[in-house]
């Protein structure tokens, strides 16, 4: 394979919203440690979320919403980042992802970013002039040594991958809550499906674990099949 071993990463509730509204200032992260019946066993997704891969994949506008371009300067992590972004995150996200990250790559198709003006050392950018999923895949595992991928993004860019096949695992912690509403972010976004045709090429899920977690949360593990 010339591109990395992906798995898509993901809290959702069980109506598979990865949001908690429409707007930005509504967000899982900073809204589920508020719900009585959902606080207390949120701590056993952020503990399965530390033995997942050491390079993971998130979208700038996700990260944005979690505030990353006014946070104080992290601690350095052993895990390698990439960030797709075009305009959500500032010069100080960038420092920020630096200072957190083994790695840092930047995935952009807009040749102004902030991240340009930036000199550090694990500082990579992949300056395309559209995106492309498979290039930017196959360049992560060609020049920067990725094996295997986390990817933790929002539901239009999971939606995107999805759609290009570049999903192998998928694995979802499910929260004991119903969210609603139809223009909440799901765990897939973006374009629907118009034939039964584009249906029968996306491959169907193969359970490889379900485990009952406590204060009634789910973990699902699939393996990504296709004919």
């Amino acid at each position: 394979m010339d591109r990395p071993v992906t798995t898509l990463f993901m809290l959702m509730s069980v109506d598979g919203k990865i949001s908690t509204g429409a707007t930005d200032d509504l967000d899982v992260d900073r809204d589920f440690p508020k719900i009585a019946g959902v606080q207390e066993g949120l701590h056993q997704y952020y503990e399965i979320e530390q033995t997942t891969d050491l390079w993971s994949l998130n979208s700038g506008r996700v990260q944005k919403k979690m505030g990353v371009n006014a946070k104080e300067m992290p601690e350095k992590s052993p895990v390698s980042f990439v960030v797709i972004d075009n305009h959500h995150l500032t010069e100080h996200g960038i420092r920020y992802f630096c200072a957190l990250s083994k790695e840092f790559v930047l995935v952009t198709a807009n040749a102004d970013h902030p991240a340009f003006q930036v000199n550090e050392d694990n500082l990579h950018i992949i300056c395309q002039s559209k995106l492309s999923l498979p290039d930017a895949l196959a360049t992560l595992k060609s020049e920067y040594g990725c094996q295997r991928l986390t990817i933790q993004s929002g539901g239009t860019l999971n939606g995107l991958f999805l759609r290009e096949k570049l999903f192998d695992y998928v694995d979802l912690v499910i929260a004991p809550v119903l969210i609603g509403g139809k223009d909440t972010s799901t765990l897939i976004d973006g374009k629907s499906l118009l034939s039964e045709r584009e249906l029968s090429q996306l491959g169907v899920l193969e359970l490889q674990e379900c485990v009952v977690l406590e204060h009634s949360y789910l973990r699902l593990r699939y393996r990504v099949v296709r004919g």
